[in-house]
């Protein structure tokens, strides 16, 4: 027959063996369980090792001898009775030598060590709904920084957006007149106008792709970025791309090697996003290859994917700075900048594009020989209709 012990919640007495209060329907399953276990390993005499609930209660002796159960001279002899057992390989607890010296019955030791069980269990489930309710306030906290994040975001892109907008109109004008002038069409220009006038169009030519990349960005950062997927001839974007950078490649005499066996390949892509990547991807090649270097664009077709490579003979990229390449405004030396120009939006915009179109660009490169950028777009046919 068990002893009854008090709830640790209302008090009342309890059957250790209960597993929820009747009196108050606290949860006495941990304890119920550990008292059939601490009874069982109470009344095996040939135990050899350490006991859980004991374990779980290492005050026990302390705890008897507060309750007035036990003196702290009949500790001590348990404890000396433990020792010498353990130095002849015979292993007794508290409760175990206790008992064995006639200094508790067995009844008291039970409801003294379910008692405990019921205080650890209580603690427990108290440390548990404080360290809830810790997980739920930092889990509000987490997501209000997001939220705030997200919204600096979208107004950091509704500001790209207006920004480039207004831009835009005047840069419009800009062209307009330096056309004019530029064909002579308000009157003829001296050798030397002419040659300011080259310096302008260049410079209106920056402006221009800076704000068509602004605008691409404002998009690309939000959740309405949506392509405009089309059937496609890939070699008409090709050649659309490689003339807008064969003046640029020629001023800096680095040759492009075209590699494309099939003209004849058609793919399902927004037209002027991809004509950007690939515009971008061999201006960057360009730019960053010294007078004298290739630049080699290779587009294969195999098992229903065309594979585009643009791979360059430039200054490279040091492995360890290849996870920034893709981030936005990000530029990986500070001298790259001032020496080549940009600011670093090109290639965050060509990965966002690509993955736009489910696919996944690749890029290796060796610091002092070059870099490649490799992804590949799935072949719809090999000719129109």
């Amino acid at each position: 027959m068990s002893t009854n012990v008090a709830c640790p919640n209302c008090g009342q007495l309890v059957d250790p063996q209960e597993r929820v209060c009747p009196h108050c329907d606290v949860a006495l399953g941990f304890a119920a369980a550990l008292y059939e276990q601490t009874v069982a390993s109470l009344l095996s005499s040939d135990a050899k090792t350490p006991i859980a609930p004991e374990i779980l209660v290492p005050r026990l002796g302390e705890y008897l001898i507060e309750r007035g159960v036990l003196t702290q001279e009949q500790l001590q002899v348990a404890l000396e009775y433990s020792s010498g057992l353990s130095t002849r390989g015979e292993h007794r607890l508290v409760g175990q030598a206790l008992l064995e010296l006639g200094m508790v019955d067995r009844e008291m030791l039970d409801q003294v060590v379910t008692e405990q069980i019921l205080q650890l269990q209580n603690a427990l489930q108290l440390s548990n709904k404080k360290l809830e309710e810790r997980v739920q306030e930092r889990t509000r906290e987490l997501q209000y920084a997001l939220n705030k994040l997200a919204e600096l975001n979208q107004l950091k892109s509704n500001f790209i957006a207006n920004v480039s907008h207004e831009l835009r109109t005047p840069l419009t004008h800009i062209k307009g007149y330096l056309d004019l002038l530029s064909d002579e069409s308000l009157g003829p220009l001296s050798p030397e106008q002419m040659r300011a006038m080259r310096v302008m169009e260049r410079s209106e030519n920056r402006l221009e792709v800076l704000i068509e990349e602004l605008i691409l960005f404002s998009m690309a950062s939000s959740d309405t970025f949506l392509l405009r997927l089309e059937r496609a001839r890939l070699v008409d974007l090709v050649q659309v791309a490689l003339a807008k950078v064969c003046e640029k490649a020629d001023n800096r005499r680095v040759r492009i090697r075209e590699h494309m066996p099939d003209t004849s390949l058609i793919v399902n892509i927004d037209r002027e996003k991809m004509r950007y990547v690939l515009t971008e991807l061999l201006d960057n090649a360009v730019k960053f290859t010294p007078e004298g270097g290739v630049v080699r664009l290779v587009i294969l077709a195999d098992e229903g994917l065309v594979s585009i490579s643009i791979q360059d003979t430039g200054i490279g990229i040091a492995k360890d700075r290849l996870p920034e390449l893709f981030e936005p405004f990000h530029q990986l030396d500070g001298s790259v900048t001032r020496r080549y120009g940009g600011v670093g939006l090109g290639l965050a915009l060509v990965r966002r594009i690509i993955e736009a179109h489910g696919a996944i660009i690749q890029v290796s490169s060796v610091e002092g020989k070059g870099s490649r950028f490799d992804f590949q777009l799935p072949l719809v046919s090999t000719e129109m209709g």
